[in-house]
């Protein structure tokens, strides 16, 4: 199909405006959701698939690396890698990898890999030991309100 001068005249400004409006009608949950990333990488490079196969953090290796979400996340084998990336939404994190105590009070906060609980096959990260042992103490309570929560800070 041949376009003539006059029709690139339309074509181009429309795509201009089609493109961002087509953008705002997606989905809520269409948009990738932020990820805890320090220079672009996941989780302080842990391996989150180790938290459910080896049961504790293991640091992860460049040379296992998977992109998503907009994040480089490290794994500590490629058979790791392999498992996150059939099924991310698995092993990643609960709130982006943000500390999970921090979200039920309504603010982001980084993590410690160290301070981590799976509940209900999800991983929950938070700031340190001790911010772990207060969430911990109210695990269903501060899921709920984390809940509530993650959508409007995930938006910001």
């Amino acid at each position: 199909m041949a376009f003539s001068r006059r029709s690139m005249l339309w074509i181009i400004p429309g795509a201009t405006i089609a493109v961002p409006l087509g953008t705002l009608l997606l989905p809520e949950g269409a948009r990738a959701a932020p990820v805890n990333a320090e220079n672009g990488v996941a989780v302080r490079g842990t391996d989150v698939v180790a938290y459910f196969t080896d049961g504790r953090p293991t640091a992860g290796r460049a040379e296992f690396a998977h992109q998503w979400q907009g994040a480089t996340w490290l794994f500590a084998s490629a058979a790791h890698r392999d498992l996150f990336a059939a099924d991310p939404e698995r092993y990643a994190p609960a709130y982006g990898g943000f500390c999970a105590f921090a979200v039920s009070e309504g603010y982001t906060a980084p993590i410690d890999p160290n301070a981590w609980r799976i509940v209900d096959g999800r991983l929950y990260l938070n700031y340190d030991l001790s911010v772990g042992r207060r969430w911990a103490e109210d695990i269903p309570g501060r899921i709920a309100r984390a809940n509530e929560n993650w959508p409007r800070l995930s938006a910001q």
